[in-house]
């Protein structure tokens, strides 16, 4: 039997499917009928069930951001647990005890507490005592829901994760190399503490609980079972758990050890935790860890090989990192002969040197890394000069790391890592040079900083009779400059490689500025972090910039070459701080992203569903009985027609 949780969670997938085919791609999967009918049949079960699911059509939670995130004391302190790889020493801990078996979920623990039924308040685990208010973000997790039945004081723990898959996804889009994510706990992490929590909305953050902290005068029956399948009646997602004993161990085990293969959320390892909760509870706690609880880290396969050297790899930051390259090894089904190490610390902490023994094994079944170093030599140099220009190289430690940089600011490497930042999709999306391309006409003098890529023709006889390159291929590259030319200062901005500045940011920053790049490079600091959604970090990675007047010269050279065209969101934005939706048939508009962009460009923002922030419903059926027509009479907000939204948008009528 399908329970009421679970035709919800449909429903909303269903309405959200349909709303963005809808309003982004301009195409119907279902009939206006069918939204409203499903639409209507969501509104009744949340009413029934009391539960609101984060990214339920019926809300809308809106995007904030934030100049920073206050710090707050937890209510009762969070310890780590202790640990074991050794399944015989779990099965000890958990004797005959009845056991909750669930995963070790790894991301980023999140407290929620709740209050009268709202989503009252978010912290991150921090230290352990002090963590960090995300209540913005966890308002946008993909499952955490806004409302629950429950109208007591509540107070929960559970991890935030990132799928596999979504971290792919994140990191596909991401064309810079060296700018993607390590792993989707670190994205994680970054994610939940964002300022804008349109970010981590974007992100798709999970939350599943794994802890029940206190629940106002609700007897849980002395049992952390009990308390969990409470939990899921609230609406929340619990991590997946078996219940064991010492004899039943085992099968748990076998089922954990199978399912992590498929698994697309990360994971550790286990966590047992007795069920009996003042028994567990009267064990107390040591001064790291509590008694009532023990971790469960896979034992990771690993395989003893031969260092055979180290690669020394630049990137256009000059951070220069150390590669091993070992005799390959068959590790978790494939074959493994290379693993980061990382920076000089780590380097040194191994105490490595070619030809010692080492121990590799893959970090969380994904990631090669080197366990042991059985031989300890420390006979590796690191290498004084860059292995690409051969220039000064230098190590440098910040926070206690020590790493290896590249002290050139000409060196070839930084150079190529960051042309290929520059001619990618999202930046000057210039077809025709890849990385390999470019190495070659910077290795032969053509290219010396970005505004020389538009004067490539010069070298025309010559680019023509190199390998892989004739004719045709020439002709397409001018093309394609040519129409780079064209383009936005966001893309310039982004362009230029500024640390911790993308596409985003720059657009945001742009805007503020009006598009003014004098202004933009007179800023300071103070001024640029006061930007809704730009924190000190950005502020002064583009304010530094600014200040070499040798990244003045070449911008300028760039910019001689270029046309910029505003930001469609440069004209008059009338429509600032105004939420639309746009219902039924349309007359005057092609289609519905022609009428959102038209209000996105006079600072509006298009939604899927009617809330109190809607400021307009448009809808040439003024008089329908539509599920969305109706919630806006209810909330007094206007209906108004195609027509009507014309006129409000060439100043015809006032704004209500």
């Amino acid at each position: 039997m399908v329970t009421a949780q679970q035709q919800m969670k449909d429903l909303v997938k269903k309405l959200n499917e349909a709303a963005k085919a809808y309003y982004q791609e301009d195409r119907e999967i279902m009939s206006n009928r069918e939204y409203d009918e499903l639409y209507d049949r969501l509104e009744k079960l949340e009413k029934e069930t009391g539960i609101v699911l984060a990214d339920s059509p019926t809300v809308s939670v809106g995007y904030e951001a934030v100049d920073s995130l206050p710090k707050e004391t937890h209510e009762t302190q969070m310890l780590s647990l202790d640990k074991t790889k050794d399944r015989e020493v779990l099965r000890e801990f958990i004797g005959g005890h009845k056991t909750l078996l669930s995963w070790k979920m790894d991301g980023l623990t999140i407290v929620l507490t709740y209050d009268h039924g709202q989503l009252e308040k978010a912290v991150t685990r921090g230290n352990g005592t002090v963590g960090e208010v995300v209540t913005n973000n966890a308002r946008v997790f993909k499952n955490v829901p806004l409302r629950i039945p429950f109208e007591g004081r509540l107070v929960l723990r559970g991890e935030a994760v990132i799928r596999y898959s979504d971290f792919e996804r994140i990191n596909r889009s991401i064309e810079d190399v060296d700018a993607r994510y390590k792993n989707p706990r670190n994205l994680c992490s970054g994610s939940v503490r964002q300022l804008n929590n349109q970010v981590t909305a974007e992100r798709n953050v999970y939350f599943y609980a794994f802890s029940l902290v206190s629940a106002q005068d609700e007897d849980m029956r002395n049992s952390r079972e009990y308390q969990m399948e409470w939990l899921k009646k609230q609406g929340f997602d619990v991590v997946e758990y078996r219940i064991v004993t010492g004899e039943t161990l085992d099968g748990a085990m076998d089922y954990f050890a199978s399912a992590i293969e498929n698994n697309d959320f990360p994971s550790d390892g286990l966590v047992a935790l007795y069920d009996d909760i003042a028994y567990g509870d009267s064990l107390g706690a040591t001064a790291k860890f509590p008694r009532n609880s023990f971790a469960f880290k896979w034992a990771d396969e690993t395989k003893k090989t031969t260092l055979r050297e180290i690669e020394w790899s630049p990137s256009r930051t000059g951070l220069i990192n150390p590669i091993a390259v070992f005799d390959p090894v068959e590790l978790e089904g494939t074959t493994v002969s290379r693993a980061s190490v990382h920076n000089v610390s780590i380097l040194k902490e191994l105490e490595l040197g070619i030809g010692d023994t080492i121990e590799v094994y893959k970090a969380n079944m994904i990631i090669p890394q080197i366990a042991e170093n059985f031989t300890r030599s420390s006979s590796l140099v690191i290498p004084d000069s860059c292995p690409v220009c051969g220039k000064e190289a230098r190590v440098i430690k910040e926070n206690d790391v020590e790493s290896l940089y590249c002290m050139n600011p000409e060196c070839v490497a930084k150079k190529i890592k960051a042309f290929t930042l520059f001619v990618s999709r999202d930046a000057m999306n210039i077809d025709g040079l890849s990385e390999a391309t470019l190495e070659k006409f910077i290795a032969r003098g053509f290219i010396h900083d970005f505004g020389d890529i538009f004067e490539i023709g010069k070298y025309r006889d010559e680019i023509v009779s190199m390998d892989g390159f004739g004719e045709k291929s020439f002709e397409n590259l001018m093309n394609s400059l040519e129409k780079a030319k064209e383009t936005t200062l966001a893309k310039v901005i982004y362009s230029l490689g500024i640390a911790n500045i993308g596409l985003a940011n720059a657009k945001v920053i742009c805007r503020h500025f009006e598009d003014d790049l004098e202004k933009i490079r007179q800023a300071d600091e103070e001024e640029i972090s006061s930007i809704d959604g730009i924190g000190p970090v950005i502020a002064k990675s583009l304010s530094d910039y600014f200040k070499k007047e040798e990244n003045g010269r070449k911008l300028d050279h760039l910019l001689s070459h270029l046309h910029l065209n505003r930001e469609e969101m440069a004209g008059e934005q009338i429509f600032a701080g105004m939420n639309f939706v746009i219902t039924g048939s349309l007359e005057h508009f092609a289609n519905r992203g022609e009428a959102k962009k038209l209000i996105e460009a006079l600072g509006g923002k298009v939604t899927g569903s009617v809330t109190g922030k809607t400021s307009y419903l448009i809808n040439n059926d003024k008089t329908s009985n539509s599920s969305k027509n109706k919630k806006a009479r209810e909330l007094g907000i206007p209906v108004i027609s195609e027509q009507d939204f014309l006129e409000l948008s060439e100043g015809k009528t006032e704004l209500q």
